[in-house]
């Protein structure tokens, strides 16, 4: 079974052909499929004997495949959706087949040192210190949880191991719903929301008066403040630079969470709104979203590294091997050991096309956004609801309820025309496009918002 043998080399080949041509191919959005209907149409593939290659990937290319959407479709622009260069999903390709572990520099040294180039261009962007650094974990939660168990641990530091009546973190309701889950179910912790602006914004001054209306007890358990770069709905960056003003007047730790938006500190055209990210004391940016790097891929970046490690750092004699002063273990950052080095698709794209590219294609997201803004506001039957800080349009179809636009987001799905999802802003619904892949033309938003007559 672990022999390559003549019938694996045949697999193998069949499933690289398989690959180059998904890669080369844009395919098309596809639609999701009931359970009865995949029972009926895969039916069993887990048997005693197996089904071979040739049908188990029959089964995937024909049935199984089809009823997975393709992220990477110009016209998917529902939620954040993902357009991985060639290059970087090549290179995922690469990993997989390579037996890799790299939680470790023992272990994945060179993975790692790679790794590492891609997460000092984030943190330079960002305006970070030479020592910052981090990891790259699975996703956007394990990085804000990750960073907020630094956060609290670094508190109790601070406090001399005296533990307040209750911890609590300082958000938004535009806050990520991981990082509410993070802190109400994950760190048994109290939430302190914080009123936005009329622009859906946390700002110092509100940051501030909301704290100082606090009770005192309540006011000493709070370790963190959460700021966005890119709100997940409606693309809105807070007002950095305010809140970290009020973070470092208390000496609480300032984690600014850009898994979308901070992209957008590559693009000098909005480089401006993230003024103040270089106070941070923990970021992350997703990769996989607004960097065109495969799911999943979220870069987590400490100023002060030593301060994670002594949160995060796991002890066991069997681990002694690893637990080497002054090596650079990945695993010693997040709530994680065993660790897919999910960086290096990102770092390949980065080495093989260079960061000019991505800026270039940043800013194409952003010129495409700025035209359907213009498109927006050209039609009659549509309304623009927020100006868009990034890539996202948030807007509605005047006069449609939840059903009608439920209707019209099924039928463009079943259509093959595109993927929109309803949402809400100020408790109406109303939908979004979310505008991450460079492929996308305003010809693209044309075609989608005229099929709302």
């Amino acid at each position: 079974m672990h022999r390559f043998t003549p019938d694996d080399e045949k697999t193998t080949r069949t499933l690289a052909d398989f690959c180059l041509n998904r890669l080369a191919m844009q395919a098309p959005i596809d639609r999701p499929r009931t359970p009865e209907e995949l029972e009926d149409t895969a039916g069993a593939t887990v048997t005693p004997k197996g089904i071979g290659s040739g049908e188990a990937l029959r089964v995937w290319r024909d049935i199984l495949g089809p009823a997975c959407l393709s992220v990477d479709h110009p016209r998917y622009l529902s939620f954040i959706p993902s357009a991985p260069t060639k290059a970087a999903a090549g290179f995922d390709m690469l990993v997989g087949a390579t037996s890799m572990y790299s939680g470790s520099w023992l272990e994945g040294s060179g993975a790692v040192y790679a790794e590492n180039q891609a997460l000092r261009w984030l943190a330079d962007l960002a305006g970070l210190p030479h020592e910052s650094g981090g990891a790259f974990v699975q996703g956007g939660t394990i990085g804000n949880l990750s960073a907020l168990v630094a956060a609290r641990e670094s508190a109790l530091h601070k406090r001399g191991g005296k533990r307040p009546r209750r911890w609590s973190v300082c958000i938004t309701e535009e806050s990520h719903s991981s990082i509410k889950h993070a802190v109400r179910i994950v760190m048994d912790a109290d939430l302190i929301e914080v009123p936005r602006d009329e622009r859906g914004r946390m700002v110092g001054s509100a940051l501030r008066e909301t704290v100082e209306a606090l009770p005192a007890d309540v006011r000493d358990g709070i370790f963190a403040v959460v700021a966005t770069a890119g709100t997940t709905n409606l693309g809105i960056v807070d007002d950095i630079a305010g809140v970290a003003e009020v973070t470092q007047e208390h000496g609480w730790w300032l984690h600014v969470d850009g898994a979308y938006g901070g992209a957008g500190l590559a693009a000098p055209s909005v480089r401006h709104l993230f003024d103040g990210v270089e106070h941070a004391d923990s970021f992350i940016v997703d990769p996989h979203k607004w960097l065109f790097a495969p799911f999943d891929c979220c870069a987590l970046i400490y100023r002060d590294p030593v301060q994670a490690r002594v949160a995060h750092t796991q002890h066991a004699s069997y681990l002694d091997a690893v637990n080497v002063e002054g090596e650079w273990n990945p695993s010693d950052f997040a709530i994680q050991l065993t660790r897919r080095a999910r960086g290096l698709p990102f770092w390949f794209s980065l080495a093989v096309h260079g960061t000019d590219a991505y800026v270039e294609a940043i800013e194409q997201t952003l010129a495409v956004t700025r035209a359907g803004k213009e498109l927006i506001d050209s039609r009659d039957h549509v309304r623009l609801l927020v100006e868009p800080d990034l890539s996202v349009l948030v807007f509605e179809r005047i006069g449609w309820d939840a059903d009608q636009y439920a209707r019209w987001s099924s039928r463009i799905l079943d259509e093959q025309i595109g993927f929109v999802t309803p949402t809400k802003h100020a408790g109406e619904v109303c939908t979004r496009f979310a505008i991450v892949n460079p492929l996308t033309t305003i010809d693209d938003l044309t075609l989608l918002i005229d099929s709302m007559h």
